[in-house]
C-alpha cells in the first residue's frame, strides 16, 4: 500500500494525471450523504420475502446469499434497474414477477420509513446536518468551488428525492453543474451520460474530471474515459473508518486513489491540483 504522507490517502495507481482538473463529479448516498444509511438493510429483507414466495426458492441461507451478492454488485445503479433484477430472479425461480416499477414502489416505502425522520429532522433544524455528512464533505465542496472547480452531482436515487436531500443538508448550491438523478425515462439518465455530456460539452479529455463515489457504476465509468477516479471506501455506520469491503471492490472498479472519507480534504486536493 502507497499512501500520501502521514495521510490515510491511498495512492492505488501513481500515475494519475494532475493538475487538469476543471470537473468534478460526486455520487451522493455513501459518498457525502448518510441520510439513506441503512438501505440495503431496507431492500435485502424486501427481496427476500419476494424471493421467498416463488416456487424453486433456494434455503433461506442461499437465498441471503444471491441477494448480498446481488446489492453488492449492483450498488450505484438506478433503482428501478436493481427491481428489474429482483424481476429476473423471481422469473429464474418460476414465477411471474411484478413489473420492476411495482417493486421499486414497495422498496421507496419502506426506505421512507427507514429515513423520513432524518430528512424531516434536518428541515426543521432538530437534526444537526454535520451527523448526515461524510466528514469533511462539505469542506471539500467550498474548496472545489474557491478552485473555480464546475462540481456536479449524480445519484442512482429518483431526481426529486436527490434534490430534497441535498437541499436538506444545505449542499444544492454547490453543484453549478447541476444535480442529477434516475428519471422515469430510463434512456434520458444515466452516470455514463453524465460523465460524457460534460466532456463533450466543454471539449475535454478525461483528464479534465474527477469523480468522487463509493459504488462501482462512476468508478468505472469514470476509469473508462480516463477521468481521475476516487474511491470513497466510507463506513456508513462508522463515518470516517474505512470499509474494506468497499476498497476492494472500488479497486476492483478502477479507483485511482482511495479515501475513507474527506477529513483530509487539503492533503487531497493539493494532490490533485499540483502541476
Amino acid at each position: 500500500m502507497v499512501f500520501l504522507a502521514n495521510t490515510r490517502i491511498e495512492i492505488i495507481h501513481e500515475q494519475v494525471a494532475r493538475g487538469c482538473i476543471r470537473h468534478a463529479l460526486f455520487d451522493f448516498d455513501g459518498t457525502l450523504s448518510l441520510i439513506r444509511e441503512g438501505w440495503q438493510q431496507v431492500m435485502g429483507p424486501l427481496m427476500l420475502e419476494v424471493l421467498s414466495a416463488t416456487p424453486q426458492h433456494e434455503s433461506e441461507q442461499e437465498l441471503q446469499r444471491v441477494i448480498t451478492s446481488f446489492i453488492d454488485q449492483t450498488t450505484g445503479i438506478q433503482t428501478i434497474y436493481q427491481m428489474m433484477g429482483l424481476a429476473d430472479l423471481v422469473r429464474e425461480r418460476g414465477a411471474e414477477p411484478l413489473e420492476a416499477s411495482a417493486y421499486k414502489q414497495m422498496y421507496i416505502e419502506r426506505l421512507w420509513q427507514h429515513i423520513e425522520h432524518r430528512v424531516a429532522g434536518l428541515k426543521q433544524g432538530v437534526l444537526q446536518r454535520n451527523d448526515f455528512l461524510l466528514p469533511g464533505a462539505e469542506q471539500l465542496l467550498v474548496a472545489l468551488c474557491q478552485l473555480n472547480t464546475v462540481c456536479y452531482l449524480a445519484s442512482g436515487t429518483d431526481v426529486e428525492y436527490v434534490r430534497d436531500e441535498a437541499a436538506a443538508l444545505g449542499l444544492a448550491d454547490y453543484f453549478r453543474g447541476g444535480i442529477y438523478g434516475a428519471l422515469d425515462n430510463l434512456e434520458a439518465y444515466s452516470k455514463a451520460k453524465v460523465i460524457g455530456d460534460i466532456l463533450n460539452t466543454h471539449h475535454l479529455q478525461g483528464s479534465a474530471l474527477v469523480t468522487f463515489g463509493d459504488g462501482f457504476v462512476e468508478i468505472e465509468n469514470t476509469a473508462a474515459v480516463g477521468g481521475i477516479a476516487i474511491g470513497v471506501a466510507s463506513d456508513e455506520r462508522e463515518p470516517g473508518k474505512l470499509d474494506g469491503w468497499k476498497r476492494e471492490r472500488l479497486i476492483k472498479a478502477g479507483a485511482q486513489i482511495i479515501v475513507p472519507d474527506f477529513s483530509e480534504w487539503r492533503e487531497l486536493l493539493d494532490y490533485l491540483y499540483a502541476a
